[in-house]
């Protein structure tokens, strides 16, 4: 009988198998970080921390910006970030007060979010309503002392901007974000942990993206006596991580934000995070601070069968290396045991501690942010501190393991990153890198000038995106990716600009300010006059532009006619044929409107000068580019064939009304240009002598090329038919024209005429015959529009400005004779942006293949912030025998605490109490200790009072909402003065003496206000004594009202009489008879509203008090007050 053998397959656990499926996603559902932002210890960005790091700067000092003591066990030396009391509150729509209560970690994770969405290529706007998660790891909020605990005045906003669940939910409160959202603690990994927890949040389904934060201030040095006192902290404040000499850490502070995606939605791609695991160490017999290399062997043995990559294969690895007695020996001898068996050559290894600090819950994203800068320049940053292998560690002895100390080339393909949190949680995660390698530069394969575009919460912010562009070779991708953050409006950047960055490396920008107002949009086509040799020939380098020749070259093929050659040709006779003027010029404009439509530009109004109405068919929707095109064609093809006379048309300088009085008989007012312009048509002759005639008087008069063909007059008759004919059969079924179309070819009288309804043959032949009413039409255009001249030149620019309203702003396409006109349209598009439009930059250039290459320069250290306010930070500071302070007390009557004064009278006036002052000054003293001022035992001696403090009645500052309106503004301020007066009688301002109206001031004083709170109110004082009125920068000086009479209110009805009540028989009167006459005397000679009565009634007799409330309810317009006063 034959033995049988079995062989046992052991099986794999079930975290095992969890783990494998989490690490080997579908392709594109891996997960990658796209986008990274932060600061770091005296570093403000990742490109200053990046030079940091390269230059071997020791980041750790020991200035006194947050402390200043000698206690023997707290290092001086820590890693302090930059302005941490800074924080663009307004642009989060934070208000002033929450800002100021925020934490400052909060207040900077706000800031580093939006700069990590940003180098994503992200606009932030496009995230809102999405399933994004926000994992933020953080330990302590030293800030909750000063606000739980300290601050007695509590308003509310101290647990709302101290929480730490409020770092993760405030961000995705600002973004309206609907993952998941909480706060890690686990300590020194904490930011790894909640990365750990956003790669799996994203690979179960439970969001599509997430942002991950790690945050630390070092505020208070009591924190840092508990960390010596755990014997974790160097006394020299330096990280000798992995050497012989290594004594602890030296404390950082950091705020980090990384953002993950998918790889299939990544725009950008640094790494892609193969996995992610953490584990815990246990019940330790050592005590629950002491490390366990054990389990972290554990966790690096499980991680790599997960994933299924040999240990042997990582090219890198940042350790989590804190400097520590115990846990460096216990990091370096796991990484020995899992990485080096079987390795051939040394495994790098270095830790960001050593150049930084350890900024615990957010040093593992500082780790992270070292890797991704070592893969970005293919340069792994040298270590600082390191001089001997560390006594018992074999790894480094016999050179396994090689501490990095010098700037290392090479490609960091994967890389492992260690985190250990001092209560035992670790985490790991595994990096690689982008593969796609950057060619030539990001050089574009085109010609075309990249414009590039940019707004920010200031001039400065503006100007150092564009400057970083305009620094480097013309990058494509990086191109791409600000074109796709532009794509939408950002809220609250008030700054815009642009810049064209050419071959020849010239800079042709601007910045200006942006109101944010969206004003209306008119496209306006030019006709005759605007072709000229070569006009489209830089444009064909436009894809767009040139699908578009092509698609009219087709349609005009069959008809023997060459576009490309007219559009090209520079010969100066190619447009003597009046045939080629009108097919260039709407070809043109098809290609100019098809740009401005990939550009995602449209018209809130469109009108046409003469045969510019056929590019309003086309922009309209009523034409299609091939019959635009033909129209074009069969206009010029009637012109030619019909019989016509020599004629000539001339452009003066005058009104068509006054231009019509002086011109001989046979000379027609073809179109009404502008107020002081017109075109003049008719025979040669008789033309060519008015123009010198005209010319002789010193007006401006000039032939104009129109092929011997006098438009617009009786003298083109005989060119309809023809044209009417060719029409018909181009336009069988004419579709209606939309309201935003203002026709030029029809009075305004006729536009509800079948002619004017439709784009149809009739219409345009009628534009053919008619006069061009283009001075009547363009009156229709808004007094803020924004005007595009579509047309081969900007024939009517000098028009648009002398016929419109100065706040209208005239931009032009092209340029006759430009010698780029690629570059003119791109720069028009840059201005078209500052103005406040959205170009779909993107669009016009070749398309970019994401995720861009490695390489591709970062976004997220160029974003500038309104800085210009600080915000409380809480601070230690030794307490000195003697404090100082001010405080400001608001004193009002209406206040219920401040009432009783009111009645502190001497002399009949209201004056504030002597011992009102050391009752404030006394408060003061207890605010500044943190106690109730009962508490506070204090002396005051030699006390003195400068002067007495009135407290008026009526107070002379109020409050008026402003709504962007300066007539409701200022006419509110009247009436404050008008209001203030205790009369019923109803005044309107009749005259002022003064008015001073100060813009710059108060548009100054409004930007203060909106910062501080959404709604802005203004405040306005009332002078009385000098009849001033003022508020921000406006004054009122003189204001004299007149009384002018009620409507009558639509009250309940009186039946009243008129009647003579004699005062011999007042016994014949009844009570509420006489004392309604009593009360109708009084009134008619005391002009008031507000009417109080007092009684004092006899203990005999009925109270008078109901009657009287009742007679005056009667009364409308009074406000009664009746009281009963018993006395005893």
């Amino acid at each position: 009988m034959a033995s049988q053998h079995r062989t046992e397959v052991q099986a794999v656990p079930e975290a095992i198998q969890a783990g494998m499926r989490l690490a080997h996603p579908a392709p594109g559902e891996e997960v990658v970080i796209s986008g990274v932002a932060g600061c770091f210890p005296d570093s403000s960005d990742v490109y200053h921390l990046r030079d940091n790091l390269m230059n071997k700067v020791d980041m750790i000092s020991d200035d006194n910006r947050r402390w200043k003591l000698d206690h023997p066990e707290i290092p001086q030396r820590t890693g302090k970030l930059l302005n941490v009391n800074k924080f663009d509150a307004s642009f989060f729509g934070v208000h002033f007060k929450q800002a100021h209560t925020m934490d400052p970690m909060c207040r900077m994770l706000l800031e580093k979010t939006y700069e990590a969405i940003v180098d994503a290529g992200i606009n932030p706007r496009h995230l809102k309503g999405q399933r994004i998660g926000v994992f933020i790891g953080t330990c302590f909020s030293e800030s909750e002392k000063t606000w739980f605990y300290e601050k007695l005045q509590v308003s509310g906003f101290g647990v709302t901007g101290c929480s730490r669940a409020m770092m993760a939910n405030r961000i995705s409160f600002w973004l309206g974000v609907n993952g998941p959202s909480y706060t890690v603690d686990t300590a020194c990994s904490s930011s790894l942990y909640a990365m750990e927890h956003a790669y799996n949040s994203i690979r179960g389904g439970h969001c599509n993206a997430a942002i991950v934060g790690g945050c630390n201030l070092c505020l208070h040095p009591y924190v840092s006596l508990q960390f010596s006192r755990l014997g974790v902290l160097s006394p020299q404040g330096m990280c000798k991580a992995f050497d012989r000499d290594a004594n602890g850490y030296a404390r950082a502070e950091a705020v980090s934000i990384i953002y993950l995606q998918k790889a299939c939605d990544a725009k950008r791609v640094y790494a892609t995070v193969i996995h992610a695991k953490t584990n815990c160490d246990g019940y330790k017999e050592q005590g629950i601070t002491y490390p366990s290399g054990k389990m972290q062997q554990a966790l690096l043995e499980e991680f790599y069968q997960e994933c299924a990559i040999s240990p042997t294969a990582l090219d890198y690895i940042e350790a989590h290396g804190t400097g520590t007695k115990v846990g460096d020996p216990e990091e370096l001898n796991a990484l020995d045991h899992v990485f080096c068996k079987g390795r051939k050559t040394p495994l790098p290894i270095g830790t960001v501690k050593s150049n930084l600090g350890h900024s615990e819950p957010a040093s593992g994203l500082c780790s992270i942010a070292k890797v991704l800068i070592a893969m970005e320049t293919g340069i792994v940053p040298p270590n600082l501190h390191y001089y001997n292998p560390k006594d018992g560690v074999e790894a480094l002895v016999e050179g396994r393991l090689k501490v990095v100390t010098e700037k290392c080339p090479m490609n960091v393909h994967l890389a492992g990153i260690n985190s250990f949190g001092f209560g035992g949680a670790n985490a790991h995660i595994l990096l690689q890198w982008n593969r796609k390698n950057k060619i030539n530069g990001g050089a574009p394969t085109d010609t075309i000038p990249r414009l590039v575009v940019a707004s920010g919460r200031t001039e400065e912010a503006v100007d150092t995106i564009l400057k970083d562009f305009e620094s480097r070779s013309v990058d494509a991708e990086y191109v791409r990716l600000m074109h796709d953050l532009q794509s939408t409006e950002i809220p609250g950047h008030i700054y815009r600009g642009y810049t064209l960055l050419t071959q020849d490396e010239r800079k042709l920008r601007s910045i200006q300010y942006f109101p944010g107002r969206k004003r209306p949009v008119w496209f306006v086509f030019t006709g005759m006059g605007s072709q000229w040799p070569g006009m489209g020939k830089a444009l064909l380098n436009i894809p767009i532009f040139a699908a578009a020749i092509e698609k009219c070259q087709q349609a005009l093929k069959p008809h023997g006619v060459d576009l490309f050659n007219i559009i090209t040709s520079e010969d100066p006779h190619i447009f003597d044929n009046i045939l080629n003027c009108f097919v260039g010029i709407a070809a043109c404009q098809v290609g100019l409107v098809d740009i401005m439509k990939a550009a995602g530009i449209e018209a809130d109004g469109i009108v046409g000068h003469s045969v510019g109405e056929l590019g309003c068919s086309y922009m309209d929707g009523s034409f299609t580019a091939e019959q635009m095109v033909l129209a074009a064609y069969y206009r010029g093809r009637a012109s030619v064939e019909a019989k016509l006379i020599q004629g000539l048309m001339a452009a003066v300088g005058l009104g068509a009304k006054e231009a019509k009085q002086l011109c001989p008989p046979d000379i027609e007012v073809a179109c009404h240009n502008g107020p002081n312009s017109c075109t003049l048509s008719g025979p040669a002759n008789s033309v060519k002598k008015f123009v010198q005639t005209l010319q002789q008087q010193g007006v401006f008069a000039k032939e104009v090329n129109c092929a011997n063909v006098a438009y617009h007059s009786k003298y083109i008759a005989p060119a309809s038919p023809l044209l009417l004919k060719y029409l018909r059969e181009l336009i069988p079924h004419p579709k209606p024209r939309s309201t935003r179309w203002v026709s030029s070819s029809v009075p305004q009288s006729a536009w509800n005429t079948p002619l004017a309804a439709h784009s149809s043959a009739e219409y345009h032949t009628n534009n053919l015959l008619s006069t061009v009413l283009f001075a009547e039409a363009s009156q229709h255009i808004p007094a803020n529009a924004i005007t595009i001249e579509i047309a081969p030149h900007g024939l009517l620019q000098a028009i648009l400005h002398r016929s419109l309203s100065k706040a209208t702003t005239n931009i032009a396409l092209t340029q006759r004779g430009h010698s780029n006109c690629t570059e003119l349209l791109l720069t028009a598009l840059g201005r078209l942006y500052e103005l406040g439009l959205q170009p779909q930059l993107a669009n016009l250039y070749p398309p970019i293949e994401y995720p861009v290459s490695r390489g591709t320069p970062m976004i997220s250290p160029l974003i500038r912030w309104e800085h210009s306010e600080d915000w409380y930070v809480t601070s230690y500071r030794l307490q000195e025998k003697v404090k100082s302070g001010e405080r400001y007390v608001m004193v009002s009557l209406n206040e219920a605490e401040m009432e009783y004064l009111s009645g502190h009278v001497i002399d009949g006036r209201n004056l504030f109490p002597a011992m009102g002052y050391i009752a404030l000054v006394w408060e003061s003293v207890g605010l500044m200790s943190g106690q109730l001022y009962t508490e506070v035992s204090v002396v005051f001696t030699n006390i003195q009072f400068h002067r007495a403090t009135n407290i008026p009645k009526e107070g002379r500052m109020g409050k008026i909402r402003w709504c962007n309106n300066w007539v409701a503004f200022m006419d509110n301020m009247l009436q404050t003065a008008v209001l203030s007066g205790d009369t019923r009688s109803l005044c309107i301002p009749t005259s002022l003496q003064k008015l001073t109206i100060d813009t710059k001031q108060h548009v100054a004083l409004l930007h203060s206000l909106a910062a501080e709170n959404e709604e802005v109110v203004v405040p306005v004082y009332n002078y009385k004594e000098v009849g001033i009125i003022q508020s921000g920068g406006i004054e009122v000086r003189g204001l004299k009202a007149t009384i002018i009479a009620h409507r009558k209110p639509l009250g309940m009805p009186v039946l009243e009489k008129y009647v003579f009540v004699p005062n011999l028989e007042p016994e014949s009167l009844d009570l509420h008879t006489a004392l309604q006459a009593c009360i109708h005397i009084v009134l008619e000679n005391q002009l008031s509203n507000h009417v109080k009565t007092v009684e004092l009634p006899h203990p005999d007799t009925m109270p008078l008090s109901p009657a009287l409330a009742l007679i005056l309810g009667d009364l409308p317009l009074i406000q009664a007050s009746a009281q009963l006063r018993f006395f005893r």
